[in-house]
């Protein structure tokens, strides 16, 4: 019978799998900084010099496991059926989806918040950042696209103007649910109030996109000298949050 070590030689996307999925919780429970390489390879079937092998080290480690967490929520938004919907429709159902990941994936919330307090210094290293920013902006982008076709939409928000939105809202959520309990003696992520806030992020955002602000009433339609023709903001540095 085999033993357990050629297992793990002979499964190595396995072994991979199981350090991730480690990793994964001791990174979100402890931060980068209080995660131990050797406490992860206690919790696996296998040993420090392996999760060295596969990923060079901590910092290494961390990257992949944000990658990961990124890649996710991008597949799921790639997945997401919106083209035969209504812009306002399609809108709610991505803010919801959204609203959805971030209550069940609670790591994720924390290893976001773990990155900005080390200035995203590991995902500044990262080769796949437009990856991780591309399908995102593309199944919004479409939706607004056609929002301002048909002209329910504002033309002065671009994708990433709404993506903010509604990452900030689904990320409070988890990132304060503590502060915001102790303070305000409401739980966030209390199972009675999930109808009423996935709700209010979807009424938000449509508000947002569908309302005519003073000063996109106020502009007028032929711009003036030195005036760019596009008020939308440019593309900016790719990212999500």
């Amino acid at each position: 019978m085999p033993s357990p070590a050629k297992e793990r030689v002979r499964d190595p996307e396995r072994t991979r799998a199981e350090i991730m999925e480690v990793a994964t919780r001791e990174f979100a429970d402890q931060g980068y900084a209080g995660a131990r390489v050797d406490e992860i390879a206690a919790k696996t079937r296998t040993t420090k010099r392996m999760i060295y092998y596969y990923f060079g080290g901590k910092e290494g480690l961390f990257l992949a496991v944000l990658e990961q967490a990124y890649r996710h929520i991008r597949s799921l938004e790639q997945q997401l059926d919106v083209d035969h919907l209504e812009p306002v429709e399609a809108l709610r159902q991505l803010a919801e989806l959204t609203f959805d990941h971030h209550e069940s994936h609670q790591d994720f919330v924390r290893l976001v918040a773990i990155e900005n307090i080390h200035y995203a210094q590991h995902l500044q290293q990262s080769r796949s950042r437009e990856v991780l920013a591309a399908p995102a902006l593309d199944v919004l982008t479409r939706i607004m696209e056609r929002g301002r076709a048909s002209g329910e939409f504002r033309d002065d928000l671009d994708a990433l103007d709404v993506h903010m939105i509604i990452s900030a809202f689904c990320v409070f959520r988890g990132a304060n649910r503590y502060t915001f309990r102790a303070i305000f003696g409401r739980d966030l992520l209390d199972p009675t109030l999930r109808d009423h806030l996935r709700r209010t992020i979807g009424d938000l955002v449509v508000a947002h996109v569908t309302a005519r602000s003073p000063a996109h009433t106020d502009r007028s339609s032929t711009p003036g000298p030195g005036a760019s023709a596009d008020p939308r903001p440019g593309p900016g540095p790719t990212g999500a949050g």
